[in-house]
Protein backbone atom coordinates (compact mmCIF):
# COMPACT_ATOMS: atom_id res chain seq x y z
CA UNK A 1 0.00 0.00 0.00
CA UNK A 2 1.12 3.43 -0.88
CA UNK A 3 0.29 7.12 0.00
CA UNK A 4 0.21 9.56 2.89
CA UNK A 5 1.55 7.45 5.65
CA UNK A 6 0.47 10.46 8.40
CA UNK A 7 -3.17 10.24 6.57
CA UNK A 8 -2.68 6.31 7.71
CA UNK A 9 -1.38 6.94 11.15
CA UNK A 10 -4.52 9.43 11.87
CA UNK A 11 -7.16 7.00 10.05
CA UNK A 12 -6.13 3.88 12.26
CA UNK A 13 -5.71 5.98 15.20
CA UNK A 14 -9.12 7.24 15.11
CA UNK A 15 -10.53 3.90 13.95
CA UNK A 16 -9.33 2.85 17.79
CA UNK A 17 -10.62 5.47 19.38
CA UNK A 18 -14.07 5.13 17.85
CA UNK A 19 -13.96 1.40 18.53
CA UNK A 20 -12.91 2.55 22.63
CA UNK A 21 -15.58 4.91 22.67
CA UNK A 22 -18.33 2.17 20.83
CA UNK A 23 -16.61 -0.63 23.79
CA UNK A 24 -16.68 1.89 27.00
CA UNK A 25 -20.44 3.30 25.74
CA UNK A 26 -22.87 0.90 28.07
CA UNK A 27 -25.89 3.33 27.10
CA UNK A 28 -25.62 1.75 23.81
CA UNK A 29 -24.86 -1.88 24.35
CA UNK A 30 -26.05 -4.32 22.13
CA UNK A 31 -27.66 -3.73 18.60
CA UNK A 32 -26.66 -0.69 18.92
CA UNK A 33 -22.61 -1.78 19.28
CA UNK A 34 -22.99 -4.22 16.84
CA UNK A 35 -24.10 -1.41 14.20
CA UNK A 36 -21.45 0.59 15.11
CA UNK A 37 -18.58 -2.24 14.78
CA UNK A 38 -20.43 -3.07 11.20
CA UNK A 39 -20.07 0.35 10.18
CA UNK A 40 -16.51 1.28 11.31
CA UNK A 41 -15.30 -2.28 9.65
CA UNK A 42 -16.90 -1.31 6.53
CA UNK A 43 -15.26 2.40 6.71
CA UNK A 44 -11.75 0.47 7.28
CA UNK A 45 -12.55 -1.38 3.71
CA UNK A 46 -13.09 1.25 2.46
CA UNK A 47 -10.38 2.89 3.20
CA UNK A 48 -7.96 -0.20 2.48
CA UNK A 49 -8.88 -0.33 -0.92
CA UNK A 50 -9.94 2.95 -2.35
CA UNK A 51 -9.79 5.64 0.44
CA UNK A 52 -5.99 5.46 0.14
CA UNK A 53 -6.13 6.18 -4.06
CA UNK A 54 -8.19 9.00 -3.18
CA UNK A 55 -5.28 10.48 -0.60
CA UNK A 56 -2.82 9.91 -2.63
CA UNK A 57 -4.06 10.80 -6.01
CA UNK A 58 -7.28 11.89 -6.16
CA UNK A 59 -8.43 9.17 -8.00
CA UNK A 60 -12.36 7.60 -6.03
CA UNK A 61 -12.29 10.55 -4.16
CA UNK A 62 -16.12 11.41 -4.53
CA UNK A 63 -16.92 7.80 -3.88
CA UNK A 64 -14.93 7.75 -1.02
CA UNK A 65 -16.23 10.82 0.35
CA UNK A 66 -19.80 9.63 -0.32
CA UNK A 67 -19.27 6.27 1.71
CA UNK A 68 -17.31 8.47 4.81
CA UNK A 69 -20.33 10.41 4.83
CA UNK A 70 -22.98 8.14 5.03
CA UNK A 71 -21.08 5.52 6.94
CA UNK A 72 -20.40 8.11 9.54
CA UNK A 73 -24.25 9.27 10.07
CA UNK A 74 -25.54 5.40 10.40
CA UNK A 75 -22.87 5.38 13.20
CA UNK A 76 -24.06 8.32 14.98
CA UNK A 77 -27.92 6.78 14.57
CA UNK A 78 -26.42 3.71 16.37
CA UNK A 79 -24.52 5.45 18.89
CA UNK A 80 -24.25 9.70 19.39
CA UNK A 81 -20.79 9.57 20.75
CA UNK A 82 -19.29 8.19 17.25
CA UNK A 83 -19.83 12.10 16.48
CA UNK A 84 -15.93 11.99 16.86
CA UNK A 85 -15.61 10.68 13.43
CA UNK A 86 -15.93 14.05 12.42
CA UNK A 87 -12.81 15.11 13.58
CA UNK A 88 -10.94 12.72 10.91
CA UNK A 89 -14.14 12.86 8.17
CA UNK A 90 -13.65 17.05 7.99
CA UNK A 91 -10.58 17.08 7.21
CA UNK A 92 -10.14 14.02 4.94
CA UNK A 93 -13.22 15.42 2.93
CA UNK A 94 -10.96 18.36 1.99
CA UNK A 95 -8.27 16.25 1.09
CA UNK A 96 -10.17 13.54 -1.09
CA UNK A 97 -11.83 16.42 -2.77
CA UNK A 98 -9.60 18.50 -4.46
CA UNK A 99 -11.82 21.05 -5.46
CA UNK A 100 -12.94 23.74 -3.12
CA UNK A 101 -16.15 24.03 -4.30
CA UNK A 102 -17.22 19.94 -3.89
CA UNK A 103 -14.98 20.10 -0.37
CA UNK A 104 -17.18 22.84 1.30
CA UNK A 105 -20.84 20.33 -0.31
CA UNK A 106 -19.22 17.76 0.97
CA UNK A 107 -18.59 19.30 4.53
CA UNK A 108 -22.20 20.50 4.79
CA UNK A 109 -23.35 17.05 3.46
CA UNK A 110 -21.46 15.35 6.48
CA UNK A 111 -22.85 17.92 9.27
CA UNK A 112 -26.20 17.08 8.12
CA UNK A 113 -26.46 13.56 7.48
CA UNK A 114 -24.11 13.48 11.24
CA UNK A 115 -26.61 15.81 12.71
CA UNK A 116 -29.70 13.39 11.21
CA UNK A 117 -27.83 10.57 12.51
CA UNK A 118 -27.52 12.15 16.23
CA UNK A 119 -31.25 13.23 16.17
CA UNK A 120 -31.90 9.59 14.95
CA UNK A 121 -29.78 7.68 18.06
CA UNK A 122 -31.67 10.32 21.11
CA UNK A 123 -35.01 10.93 19.58
CA UNK A 124 -36.49 14.24 17.84
CA UNK A 125 -37.55 16.40 20.38
CA UNK A 126 -36.74 20.25 20.32
CA UNK A 127 -33.72 19.89 22.82
CA UNK A 128 -31.93 17.28 20.84
CA UNK A 129 -32.38 19.10 17.37
CA UNK A 130 -31.19 22.33 18.87
CA UNK A 131 -28.29 20.36 20.68
CA UNK A 132 -27.40 18.65 16.79
CA UNK A 133 -27.67 21.97 15.32
CA UNK A 134 -25.29 23.72 17.45
CA UNK A 135 -22.81 21.15 17.59
CA UNK A 136 -22.65 20.72 13.91
CA UNK A 137 -22.86 24.47 13.16
CA UNK A 138 -19.89 25.41 14.59
CA UNK A 139 -18.35 21.98 13.27
CA UNK A 140 -19.42 22.84 9.67
CA UNK A 141 -18.03 26.33 10.41
CA UNK A 142 -14.86 25.59 12.09
CA UNK A 143 -14.31 23.20 9.54
CA UNK A 144 -14.62 25.35 6.10
CA UNK A 145 -12.54 28.04 8.24
CA UNK A 146 -9.78 25.77 8.64
CA UNK A 147 -10.32 23.93 5.39
CA UNK A 148 -10.05 27.34 3.45
CA UNK A 149 -7.30 28.27 5.12
CA UNK A 150 -4.89 25.15 4.77
CA UNK A 151 -5.98 25.88 0.85
CA UNK A 152 -5.09 29.16 0.37
CA UNK A 153 -1.51 27.95 2.18
CA UNK A 154 -1.83 25.44 0.00
CA UNK A 155 -2.39 27.51 -3.18
CA UNK A 156 0.11 29.87 -2.16
CA UNK A 157 2.63 26.97 -1.87
CA UNK A 158 2.06 26.03 -5.34
CA UNK A 159 2.16 29.68 -6.92
CA UNK A 160 5.39 30.17 -5.08
CA UNK A 161 6.64 27.14 -6.29
CA UNK A 162 5.81 27.90 -9.90
CA UNK A 163 7.25 31.17 -9.34
CA UNK A 164 10.78 29.56 -8.08
CA UNK A 165 10.46 27.05 -11.42
CA UNK A 166 10.34 29.96 -13.68
CA UNK A 167 13.52 31.79 -11.95
CA UNK A 168 15.24 28.63 -11.76
CA UNK A 169 14.81 28.21 -15.61
CA UNK A 170 15.08 32.47 -16.49
CA UNK A 171 18.26 31.94 -14.61
CA UNK A 172 19.54 28.63 -16.50
CA UNK A 173 18.43 30.48 -19.63
CA UNK A 174 20.23 33.55 -18.58
CA UNK A 175 23.40 31.81 -18.21
CA UNK A 176 23.01 29.94 -21.29
CA UNK A 177 22.61 33.42 -23.45
CA UNK A 178 25.56 35.11 -21.23
CA UNK A 179 27.69 32.03 -21.82
CA UNK A 180 27.00 32.25 -25.55
CA UNK A 181 27.39 35.80 -25.50
CA UNK A 182 30.93 35.48 -23.94
CA UNK A 183 31.69 32.98 -26.44
CA UNK A 184 30.48 35.61 -29.79
CA UNK A 185 32.68 38.09 -27.90
CA UNK A 186 36.13 36.24 -27.51
CA UNK A 187 35.16 35.41 -31.22
CA UNK A 188 34.85 38.71 -32.35
CA UNK A 189 37.62 39.77 -29.98
CA UNK A 190 39.65 37.13 -31.84
CA UNK A 191 38.97 38.16 -35.33
CA UNK A 192 40.10 41.45 -35.01
CA UNK A 193 43.21 40.39 -33.16
CA UNK A 194 43.89 38.08 -35.82
CA UNK A 195 42.78 40.59 -38.81
CA UNK A 196 44.80 43.31 -37.12
CA UNK A 197 47.86 41.01 -36.63
CA UNK A 198 48.36 38.17 -37.84
CA UNK A 199 46.66 38.63 -41.12
CA UNK A 200 48.41 41.91 -41.35
CA UNK A 201 51.85 40.46 -41.68
CA UNK A 202 51.06 37.52 -43.38
CA UNK A 203 49.35 40.07 -46.17
CA UNK A 204 52.88 41.84 -46.38
CA UNK A 205 54.88 38.51 -46.28
CA UNK A 206 53.15 38.22 -49.56
CA UNK A 207 53.34 40.96 -50.66
CA UNK A 208 57.12 40.99 -50.61
CA UNK A 209 57.38 37.70 -52.05
CA UNK A 210 55.54 39.19 -54.70
CA UNK A 211 57.94 42.01 -55.30
CA UNK A 212 60.73 39.53 -54.59
CA UNK A 213 59.62 37.16 -57.47
CA UNK A 214 59.35 40.40 -59.84
CA UNK A 215 62.73 41.75 -59.61
CA UNK A 216 64.18 37.70 -59.78
CA UNK A 217 62.82 38.08 -63.00
CA UNK A 218 64.77 41.24 -63.90
CA UNK A 219 67.75 39.76 -61.99
CA UNK A 220 68.21 42.47 -59.57
CA UNK A 221 70.10 40.29 -57.06
CA UNK A 222 70.57 43.17 -54.51
CA UNK A 223 67.02 44.04 -54.52
CA UNK A 224 66.09 40.59 -53.83
CA UNK A 225 68.13 40.03 -50.97
CA UNK A 226 67.04 43.59 -49.14
CA UNK A 227 63.57 41.70 -49.89
CA UNK A 228 64.47 38.26 -48.40
CA UNK A 229 65.69 39.97 -45.53
CA UNK A 230 62.54 42.37 -44.64
CA UNK A 231 60.40 39.15 -45.52
CA UNK A 232 62.20 37.00 -42.70
CA UNK A 233 61.35 39.63 -40.16
CA UNK A 234 58.30 40.00 -40.83
CA UNK A 235 57.42 36.40 -40.88
CA UNK A 236 59.12 36.58 -37.35
CA UNK A 237 56.75 39.04 -36.12
CA UNK A 238 53.88 36.49 -37.64
CA UNK A 239 55.13 34.10 -35.89
CA UNK A 240 55.94 36.22 -32.73
CA UNK A 241 51.92 37.76 -33.03
CA UNK A 242 50.66 34.03 -33.65
CA UNK A 243 52.29 33.10 -30.04
CA UNK A 244 51.20 35.78 -28.17
CA UNK A 245 47.31 35.19 -29.26
CA UNK A 246 48.13 31.79 -28.36
CA UNK A 247 49.22 32.05 -25.14
CA UNK A 248 46.82 34.79 -24.40
CA UNK A 249 49.46 36.26 -21.81
CA UNK A 250 50.14 39.50 -21.13
CA UNK A 251 50.87 41.80 -23.59
CA UNK A 252 54.22 43.59 -24.35
CA UNK A 253 55.76 46.51 -22.70
CA UNK A 254 54.98 48.99 -25.38
CA UNK A 255 58.22 50.54 -24.38
CA UNK A 256 59.10 54.18 -25.52
CA UNK A 257 55.29 54.79 -25.67
CA UNK A 258 52.57 54.98 -28.03
CA UNK A 259 54.54 57.63 -30.01
CA UNK A 260 57.54 56.07 -30.49
CA UNK A 261 54.95 52.69 -31.46
CA UNK A 262 53.53 55.07 -34.39
CA UNK A 263 57.00 56.02 -35.60
CA UNK A 264 58.24 52.68 -36.24
CA UNK A 265 54.76 51.94 -38.38
CA UNK A 266 55.04 55.16 -40.30
CA UNK A 267 58.82 53.84 -41.31
CA UNK A 268 57.71 49.86 -41.88
CA UNK A 269 54.86 51.51 -44.32
CA UNK A 270 57.30 53.89 -46.10
CA UNK A 271 59.69 51.12 -46.80
CA UNK A 272 57.26 48.41 -47.70
CA UNK A 273 55.09 50.62 -49.62
CA UNK A 274 56.94 53.16 -51.12
CA UNK A 275 54.74 56.09 -49.82
CA UNK A 276 56.12 58.85 -47.48
CA UNK A 277 53.85 59.38 -43.98
CA UNK A 278 54.21 63.12 -42.51
CA UNK A 279 54.04 63.07 -39.08
CA UNK A 280 52.33 64.71 -36.48
CA UNK A 281 52.77 63.74 -32.65
CA UNK A 282 51.56 66.35 -29.86
CA UNK A 283 49.33 63.84 -27.63
CA UNK A 284 49.38 64.25 -23.84
CA UNK A 285 51.37 61.19 -22.11
CA UNK A 286 51.35 58.92 -20.79
CA UNK A 287 48.28 57.62 -22.05
CA UNK A 288 46.55 54.67 -20.88
CA UNK A 289 47.02 51.16 -21.83
CA UNK A 290 44.30 50.61 -23.83
CA UNK A 291 43.86 53.72 -25.45
CA UNK A 292 47.92 53.18 -26.98
CA UNK A 293 46.17 49.47 -28.03
CA UNK A 294 43.21 51.22 -30.16
CA UNK A 295 45.43 53.75 -31.02
CA UNK A 296 47.96 51.50 -32.38
CA UNK A 297 45.61 48.99 -33.91
CA UNK A 298 43.68 52.01 -35.72
CA UNK A 299 46.79 53.46 -37.37
CA UNK A 300 47.85 49.89 -39.08
CA UNK A 301 44.55 49.11 -40.02
CA UNK A 302 44.12 52.83 -41.80
CA UNK A 303 48.05 52.48 -43.03
CA UNK A 304 46.93 48.52 -44.33
CA UNK A 305 44.15 50.37 -46.23
CA UNK A 306 45.86 53.28 -47.82
CA UNK A 307 48.57 50.98 -48.67
CA UNK A 308 46.12 48.36 -50.73
CA UNK A 309 43.57 50.68 -51.83
CA UNK A 310 43.98 54.38 -52.52
CA UNK A 311 46.70 54.31 -54.70
CA UNK A 312 48.29 56.91 -53.00
CA UNK A 313 51.53 59.09 -53.18
CA UNK A 314 51.91 60.77 -49.82
CA UNK A 315 49.67 60.03 -46.09
CA UNK A 316 49.76 61.71 -43.04
CA UNK A 317 49.52 60.28 -39.73
CA UNK A 318 48.47 62.64 -37.06
CA UNK A 319 48.09 62.18 -33.29
CA UNK A 320 47.07 64.92 -31.31
CA UNK A 321 44.39 65.61 -28.14
CA UNK A 322 44.17 67.25 -24.88
CA UNK A 323 43.20 66.12 -20.96
CA UNK A 324 39.62 65.20 -22.12
CA UNK A 325 40.41 63.26 -25.62
CA UNK A 326 42.54 62.07 -27.81
CA UNK A 327 42.79 61.36 -31.82
CA UNK A 328 44.16 59.96 -34.45
CA UNK A 329 44.36 60.90 -37.91
CA UNK A 330 44.71 59.00 -40.84
CA UNK A 331 45.24 60.66 -44.13
CA UNK A 332 45.90 60.24 -47.46
CA UNK A 333 46.05 61.86 -51.46
CA UNK A 334 44.16 58.84 -53.09
CA UNK A 335 41.55 58.02 -55.38
CA UNK A 336 39.26 58.15 -52.16
CA UNK A 337 35.77 55.92 -51.88
CA UNK A 338 31.80 55.93 -50.91
CA UNK A 339 31.90 55.70 -46.88
CA UNK A 340 28.05 55.44 -46.81
CA UNK A 341 28.10 52.28 -49.36
CA UNK A 342 27.92 48.98 -48.20
CA UNK A 343 31.92 46.94 -48.17
CA UNK A 344 32.41 43.33 -47.47
CA UNK A 345 35.80 43.82 -45.57
CA UNK A 346 36.36 43.03 -41.82
CA UNK A 347 38.44 46.10 -41.43
CA UNK A 348 35.73 49.52 -41.12
CA UNK A 349 33.50 47.19 -38.92
CA UNK A 350 36.41 46.00 -36.65
CA UNK A 351 38.02 49.18 -36.13
CA UNK A 352 34.70 50.34 -34.90
CA UNK A 353 33.47 47.74 -33.02
CA UNK A 354 37.53 48.46 -31.26
CA UNK A 355 37.08 52.01 -30.70
CA UNK A 356 33.34 51.96 -29.79
CA UNK A 357 34.39 49.26 -26.75
CA UNK A 358 36.67 51.87 -25.74
CA UNK A 359 33.86 54.69 -25.53
CA UNK A 360 35.22 56.95 -28.52
CA UNK A 361 33.93 57.10 -32.07
CA UNK A 362 35.41 56.88 -35.44
CA UNK A 363 34.76 59.15 -38.60
CA UNK A 364 35.32 58.22 -41.99
CA UNK A 365 35.22 61.14 -44.93
CA UNK A 366 36.15 60.79 -48.48
CA UNK A 367 36.26 62.09 -51.87
CA UNK A 368 36.55 59.68 -54.71
CA UNK A 369 38.96 62.11 -56.91
CA UNK A 370 38.80 64.91 -55.27
CA UNK A 371 42.06 66.90 -53.90
CA UNK A 372 43.04 70.57 -53.18
CA UNK A 373 45.93 72.47 -51.20
CA UNK A 374 46.11 72.84 -47.66
CA UNK A 375 49.11 74.02 -44.88
CA UNK A 376 49.96 70.97 -42.42
CA UNK A 377 52.32 72.03 -39.95
CA UNK A 378 54.64 74.87 -41.15
CA UNK A 379 54.59 72.69 -45.25
CA UNK A 380 52.51 72.98 -47.79
CA UNK A 381 50.80 69.57 -49.11
CA UNK A 382 47.95 68.16 -51.03
CA UNK A 383 44.74 67.55 -48.76
CA UNK A 384 44.23 63.73 -48.67
CA UNK A 385 41.24 62.29 -50.62
CA UNK A 386 40.20 60.02 -47.22
CA UNK A 387 40.23 61.10 -43.93
CA UNK A 388 39.87 58.44 -41.04
CA UNK A 389 39.86 59.63 -37.28
CA UNK A 390 39.64 57.69 -34.15
CA UNK A 391 38.54 60.14 -31.02
CA UNK A 392 38.98 58.66 -27.55
CA UNK A 393 37.58 60.09 -24.38
CA UNK A 394 40.52 60.20 -21.37
CA UNK A 395 39.61 60.07 -17.89
CA UNK A 396 39.82 62.93 -15.62
CA UNK A 397 43.06 65.13 -15.30
CA UNK A 398 45.77 63.18 -13.22
CA UNK A 399 43.73 59.79 -13.09
CA UNK A 400 45.70 56.74 -14.10
CA UNK A 401 43.06 54.20 -14.70
CA UNK A 402 41.71 53.56 -18.19
CA UNK A 403 38.28 53.47 -19.32
CA UNK A 404 36.10 51.01 -17.63
CA UNK A 405 36.45 48.41 -20.61
CA UNK A 406 39.39 47.52 -22.03
CA UNK A 407 39.86 47.88 -25.85
CA UNK A 408 41.51 44.86 -26.86
CA UNK A 409 43.96 42.98 -24.61
CA UNK A 410 46.22 42.81 -27.68
CA UNK A 411 50.37 42.50 -27.95
CA UNK A 412 52.24 45.49 -28.55
CA UNK A 413 55.37 44.79 -29.85
CA UNK A 414 58.57 47.04 -29.63
CA UNK A 415 59.13 45.63 -32.95
CA UNK A 416 58.19 47.04 -36.73
CA UNK A 417 54.62 46.72 -37.07
CA UNK A 418 53.04 45.12 -40.20
CA UNK A 419 50.67 47.28 -42.07
CA UNK A 420 48.86 45.10 -44.36
CA UNK A 421 45.59 44.24 -44.78
CA UNK A 422 43.45 40.80 -46.71
CA UNK A 423 40.42 42.88 -47.63
CA UNK A 424 39.83 43.30 -51.03
CA UNK A 425 37.52 46.60 -50.75
CA UNK A 426 38.31 50.08 -49.92
CA UNK A 427 37.42 48.95 -46.14
CA UNK A 428 39.35 51.12 -43.03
Amino acid sequence: MTGNRWWHVLFAAAMLLLTVLALASDEFAGAGRVGVFICLALLTLAYVTIGWRALATGRFGVLFALILIVLSAVAVSFNPTMATIQAIAFPMLWYVLLDTRRAIIGNVALAVAVGVGYVAGLGLDAETVGRAATIEGISLVGSIALGLWFTRIATLSDERQVLIDELTATQDQLALLNREAGITSERERLAREIHDTVAQSLTGVVMLAQQARRNLDLGDLDAIGTELETLETSAREALVETRSLVAAGAPAELGAGIVAALERVAARFSRDAGIPVDLRMDAPAPLPRDIDVVLLRSAQEGLTNVRKHAAATRAWLELDGDEQEVRLTVRDDGVGFDPSAEHAGFGLTGMRERVQLAGGHLTVTSAPGSSTSTTLGSSTTSVSSTTLMVALPLVAAGASTPPARSAAPADLPTADLPTSSTHPDRTL
